[in-house]
C-alpha cells in the first residue's frame, strides 16, 4: 500500500501520488501515459499531472490497480 509521507518528490500535489517504493517497471506509464513520467534520473516514475476529467481518473485508478508494488496511492492532498 503506497504511504502518502513517503512520496516521490517530484509528484504535483492532488489525491494521486506514487510513493519510494516505485521500481519504475514501465506498467503504470502504458495505463497514463498523459499524467505520469519518470524522474530525470529514471529511478522513480511520478504524477506530473492530476486527473482533470473522468477518463484520466480512470486511468489513474488502472495504473495503480497495475502496479507490482503497490506503490500508486489515492489519498494524497
Amino acid at each position: 500500500m503506497a504511504d502518502k509521507n513517503d512520496k516521490v518528490p517530484e509528484n504535483v500535489p492532488g489525491k494521486f501520488y506514487i510513493d519510494n517504493s516505485c521500481v519504475p517497471c514501465n506498467d503504470c506509464l502504458e495505463e497514463a501515459p498523459q499524467l505520469l513520467k519518470y524522474t530525470d534520473d529514471e529511478s522513480k516514475v511520478y504524477f506530473h499531472k492530476q486527473p482533470t476529467n473522468p477518463e484520466e481518473a480512470i486511468a489513474a485508478r488502472k495504473a495503480m490497480e497495475i502496479c507490482p508494488v503497490e506503490a500508486i496511492g489515492d489519498d494524497g492532498e
